[in-house]
């Protein structure tokens, strides 16, 4: 519709054009009304009918498009009749249906510039005095030749589009496959947290991001008594209360935080942006969680987990601190279970 604008606006400007600067028959009076004005008026309103046919009626939108073009050619073609090639100018409209790739729409089109020169020569009597005999074999002949071209177009281009097509599912598919591939790689499959590779890498950038002044604290958590839970409920209970622990740990950290699954029922954290007495919080926020929600696979009883948790302070080694929350976590095992363990014991929970 925005073309149809602009060809009327660019057809206004030649013809004011032509009149200033070139020889003209006409008249002034005959021109600003016949031949610019009224010619003008008539197709901004195909163009403005063809706009409020898509607004109301969106489903005949393509149809009134091209009926607004081939009415629009038709007055270009006879305010112009006295250039020969001026009736080339119906195969714009099929070329332009081609692009929307549908074939009825460009034999429609087609057909419609088949009415139209019929229009013409029947009723515009200075077309015809125009159009020789060899403009009226040509012109039908560039119309059908026209529409062949646009179908082989529409054709090649739904060819085209569909190897596009499947080109892009199966890469889109490598995608999705290299994603998965990517998330089996790295998180553990049962708890959906990181695994022991991944939470080393995090671990190892961490430190980089430490020894540039970014804090951070790392925490080890066990599962109390993890092994007579499988003893004496089963390992699919032992699955089960594991997954729900790391779910526990995954609904209290933030997005900033990295959760792992360390290995068997142990759990490592590293947590970012934030205080030593904020890690602290969420360590205890953790425990407490966890050691009010009861099992129904383990007729209501409760598991408990101790944390050890400590800062990185710059210059220590991974091994080091690692060690020493490590030690921490022992220290929480062996003094009553369910504890979190800090290297201050004014830190200590129980």
């Amino acid at each position: 519709m925005q073309t149809y604008w602009l060809v009327i606006s660019l057809h206004f400007l030649a013809q004011l054009g032509a009149f200033w600067f070139l020889p003209y028959e006409r008249g002034a009076h005959e021109f600003y009304f016949e031949v610019l004005l009224y010619p003008t008026l008539l197709m901004a309103a195909v163009v403005i009918i063809a706009q409020l046919i898509d607004y109301s009626a969106s489903k005949y939108s393509f149809y009134s498009l091209f009926m607004a073009g081939t009415i629009i050619a038709m007055i270009i073609i006879h305010l112009n009749m006295d250039i020969r090639i001026i009736g080339a100018l119906m195969l714009l409209p099929i070329f332009a249906s081609a692009i929307f790739y549908r074939l009825d729409l460009t034999l429609f089109t087609s057909a419609l510039q088949a009415v139209a020169f019929f229009v013409l020569y029947r009723w515009d009597f200075w077309f015809k005095y125009f159009l020789s005999s060899f403009d009226l074999i040509a012109i039908p002949i560039f119309l059908m030749v026209g529409t062949l071209v646009a179908i082989i177009m529409i054709i090649n281009g739904r060819e085209l589009a569909s190897d596009l097509e499947a080109t892009l599912t199966a890469k889109q598919d490598l995608l999705i496959e290299n994603a998965i591939m990517r998330k089996l790689s790295t998180t553990d499959a049962l708890t959906d947290l990181y695994n022991h590779i991944s939470f080393h890498e995090f671990y190892d950038k961490a430190l980089e991001y430490g020894d540039q002044g970014a804090p951070f604290h790392l925490a080890l958590i066990d599962i109390d008594d993890f092994k007579m839970v499988n003893d004496k409920y089963g390992h699919r209970t032992g699955d089960i209360i594991l997954a729900r622990v790391a779910k526990v740990i995954r609904e209290l950290i933030s997005p900033a935080d990295i959760a792992s699954r360390y290995g068997g029922e142990e759990f490592a954290i590293l947590l970012f942006e934030k205080s030593f007495e904020q890690a602290a919080e969420i360590a205890e926020k953790i425990r407490l969680r966890l050691s009010d929600t009861p099992h129904e696979e383990m007729d209501g009883a409760v598991v408990t987990v101790s944390i050890g948790l400590e800062s990185y302070m710059q210059g220590t080694t991974k091994e080091k601190l690692f060690e020493e929350v490590d030690t921490l976590l022992y220290a929480a095992k062996h003094s009553g279970k369910n504890k979190v363990m800090t290297p201050g014991s004014s830190m200590v929970f129980t």
